[in-house]
Order: structure tokens, then C-alpha cells, then sequence
């Protein structure tokens, strides 16, 4: 893993040669050694079709791509960081809440409609969370980020975990998520808080939810 968390807002990166990383552009803080920083157009695997479809989806974070020798420093808006290591699985994360990641994922856009339906669409329209959502797919680290903190929080089978859309975060494993409205349509007409909704995931993972409703 070459992320290493220096306090819960800032996390250090060893960077090898011959390997890449990726980060948000303006999250690098500081940086020992031969190390350089270079806006990436396509960030990742996706190539240039998976660019397309990450600006199609307005999941076009604007990243850099990060080479050389030696140790790199990120953090990002004084936001809290927790470092996921992947292991052949796939992560599923707002583009925007990703701080840093290994090159030798492979990222990609999810149409979260594909699985919440008609109300996969509201949970763009209404929560404020992304329509699509970003993937990172293969072995490595991503460094996440969140207001106030995270939890993991188990799905197992039998026991789907429902949360406030508002303080979702990421999941990863075998998941299947629905969104449903909390109250009535007549009370839900005007109101942008994920407490009109809740946000239901059941099958085998995890899901890490942040100690805050607020957006980054």
C-alpha cells in the first residue's frame, strides 16, 4: 500500500519509479525527492472514451498524475481521509470524494439508475448525490475523503444497511442499492435533505459512511 495516513486529514503517498499514482489537482501539500505532477485528461485506465463518459456523467474531477522518487503529501479542503486498499474488487465513490489512487486501478463511470431505478434518478435530482458514480477496479489504495469522519459498516446477507443518502460516502463488494422516499411525495416536493430518503444496500461488502450530512 502506498498510502500512509499522517493524521486523519493527511495522508502521505511513496512514490516508486515506473509507478503512477493519480490525485485531485491542488491536494498535493507538499513533497520530498525527484517527483513530478502533470494534469491528466483521461486519469486512469479509462482511456479516452472513459473521459467521455466521466464528463458526460459530470464525473470529470479534474485529477493530475503523479511520477518520480519519492514521498508526496495530500490532503484536501481540511476534509477527513481514510485509505481503502482494494484487493480484485471493485469500489463505487463519487468522483469527487477521491483524494488519491493508484495507476494500476482501472477507472470507470456506473449509471447508478442501472440498479435504484426511477429512484436511482431521484437520488441525483433530490440528495444531491451524482446520478453516475465513479468505479476503481483492480489491486492498490485509494485515499477517500468526508466531513467529520468515516465508518465502515458491514452488508452481510441477511442484513441490508440502510443510511442517509446525504452522509453515503463509497461501498464496494456484491451490493445492490435502493433508494426510496422516507415520507410522502406532498412532503418530499421542495425539500433537498436526504432525510426525505434513505438509501438501501443489501447483499455482501461494506459501505463507509461520513459523521456528516454536508457535500465537499
Amino acid at each position: 500500500m502506498p498510502f500512509r495516513l499522517l493524521n486523519s486529514r493527511m495522508v502521505e503517498a511513496q512514490v516508486i519509479p515506473g509507478q503512477r499514482l493519480f490525485s485531485q489537482r491542488g491536494a498535493m501539500l507538499a513533497y520530498k525527492g525527484d517527483v513530478s505532477f502533470t494534469p491528466s485528461l483521461t486519469g486512469g485506465q479509462g482511456g479516452v472514451m472513459g473521459m467521455i463518459g466521466r464528463r458526460i456523467a459530470n464525473e470529470a474531477t479534474p485529477l493530475m498524475s503523479v511520477e518520480g522518487s519519492g514521498t508526496v503529501m495530500f490532503g484536501h479542503g481540511g476534509h477527513h481521509v481514510h485509505v481503502i486498499e482494494l484487493t480484485g474488487d471493485t469500489l463505487y465513490v463519487e468522483a469527487d470524494r477521491l483524494l488519491a489512487f493508484d495507476g494500476t486501478l482501472q477507472q470507470g463511470t456506473m449509471f447508478m439508475g442501472s440498479q435504484g431505478g426511477v429512484m436511482g434518478m431521484v437520488r441525483g435530482q433530490v440528495t444531491g448525490q451524482g446520478l453516475f458514480t465513479t468505479t476503481l477496479k483492480g489491486h492498490g489504495a485509494v485515499a477517500v475523503m468526508a466531513h467529520g469522519g468515516f465508518i465502515e459498516l458491514p452488508i452481510t446477507g441477511g442484513r441490508p444497511v440502510v443510511v442517509d443518502p446525504q452522509a453515503y460516502v463509497a461501498h464496494r463488494g456484491e451490493v445492490r442499492n435502493k433508494l426510496s422516499a422516507a415520507l410522502g411525495w406532498r412532503e418530499v416536493v421542495g425539500r433537498g435533505s436526504g432525510e426525505a430518503f434513505r438509501l438501501e444496500l443489501s447483499g455482501q461488502g461494506t459501505v463507509y459512511v461520513q459523521a456528516s450530512e454536508e457535500k465537499l
